[in-house]
């Protein structure tokens, strides 16, 4: 059964130029993502002419710089973007997460040189982007990875291998953390890497529970030769590029997750006014009809809490506590919130036939990546008490 097309958000936009954003996003959604979405998703195709189509729209770019082809839109604004490509389809919507998270090095750490020579075609020039930073052995622990960038002149020569990329293999760029010097997080350097250098391979993509159409591999560097133009930021600066660009990557995370549960909650409540048991619509029935309440007013917390963290951000603030707070909540309120969704549509639900079994096995996966929801945990309590073991 194709996906039935997501009920409009009512949402609160600081312009009108925004307003018109996401009318864009949801004609673009509604016309070229959802017809296709479930039968896609079920064949495991990712759907690249339509991140084509997203560059050249200037969907993108939207939190960075139009210098340099970016859209000048405050994360308040962009990360609805994302939620409504997410509620759509959590491949694409995470993709664009993933893009622009792979763009953030270069954008925020590179040189001006830097960010006029790739810049432009990294954000509208139809190139995508993977960030590489876990691997086999390192993932919550990131500050132990051993992929190495060793000098050879004016070059770098990377080995290593990186685990759990997405699109890795096909990526045309790769922001990678590799080791130059001592080991933890003071070792570690940031590259921009072409999808196309030599050495640089994918292993076949894993098979997941979810996102099927959304490649995930590893990506192997065997000495993988680039100039030392494409080091982002000084040598050893690495691990924060990385922990600055996750700061702001948690917060995709959390708004792709309120889209998956909102697209949950619609199927959810078209489902229970048509289907009829006991002689009347099902959500006629008190304890539904809670379930259905208390589900969208944890969608509704969840907003809450990633457009304040959003807005922070904006501001210049401080807002680390915050985007972990967001992606911890939001994640899990997806899990939640798409597990309801199959209950309710009972057996149905449990069928391909329908979409929620689909959120449902996505939703899982984003209480994992960009960090797990435990780390997320650590995060928080590390700001409200202080370090472990002072």
């Amino acid at each position: 059964m194709p996906d039935r097309a997501p009920q409009p958000v009512d949402r609160q936009l600081p312009t009108d130029e925004a307003r018109d954003l996401i009318s864009l996003v949801r004609d673009i959604a509604q016309r070229e993502i959802a017809p296709k979405a479930a039968e896609e998703e079920d064949a495991g195709r990712f759907p690249r002419e339509v991140f084509t189509l997203l560059s050249e729209s200037g969907l993108l770019g939207l939190p960075y710089d139009s210098e340099y082809g970016g859209g000048d839109q405050p994360y308040e604004v962009y990360l609805q973007v994302l939620e409504e490509l997410a509620a759509v389809r959590l491949t694409v919507g995470l993709g664009v997460s993933v893009h622009t998270l792979s763009s953030y090095a270069l954008a925020a750490y590179g040189t001006k040189q830097q960010q006029v020579e790739h810049l432009p075609a990294m954000l509208g020039g139809g190139l995508l982007g993977a960030y590489c930073l876990s691997e086999p052995s390192s993932g919550s622990d990131a500050a132990s990875l051993r992929t190495r960038a060793v000098r050879d002149g004016d070059d770098w020569v990377i080995t290593g291998t990186k685990a759990w990329i997405t699109h890795g293999g096909i990526a045309d760029f790769y922001t990678v953390m590799a080791r130059t010097g001592e080991e933890g997080p003071r070792g570690i350097t940031a590259f921009l890497v072409p999808g196309d250098a030599a050495g640089l391979s994918a292993a076949a993509p894993e098979k997941k529970m979810g996102m099927k159409g959304s490649p995930t591999a590893q990506v192997h560097f065997d000495g993988v030769r680039i100039r030392d133009e494409r080091r982002i930021g000084d040598e050893g600066q690495g691990f924060a590029i990385a922990l600055s660009a996750l700061d702001s990557g948690r917060l995709g995370i959390a708004a792709c997750a309120i889209g998956v549960a909102q697209a949950a909650l619609d199927e959810a409540v078209t489902y229970a006014t048509e289907r009829r048991q006991f002689g009347k619509p099902i959500a006629d029935f008190q304890g539904l009809r809670f379930m259905l309440a208390d589900m969208a007013t944890q969608i509704e917390a969840g907003r809450a809490l990633y457009l304040a963290a959003a807005r922070l951000r904006d501001a210049g603030r401080p807002f680390a506590k915050q985007a972990a707070m967001a992606k911890l909540h939001c994640t899990d309120t997806a899990m939640r919130v798409t597990t309801d969704a199959v209950q309710i549509l009972g057996g149905y639900g449990y069928t391909a036939d329908f979409p929620a079994e689909r959120f449902m096995r996505e939703a899982k996966v984003l209480q994992i990546v960009e960090g797990t929801n435990q780390i997320q945990r650590m995060v928080i309590a590390r700001h409200l008490a202080g370090p472990e073991g002072r």
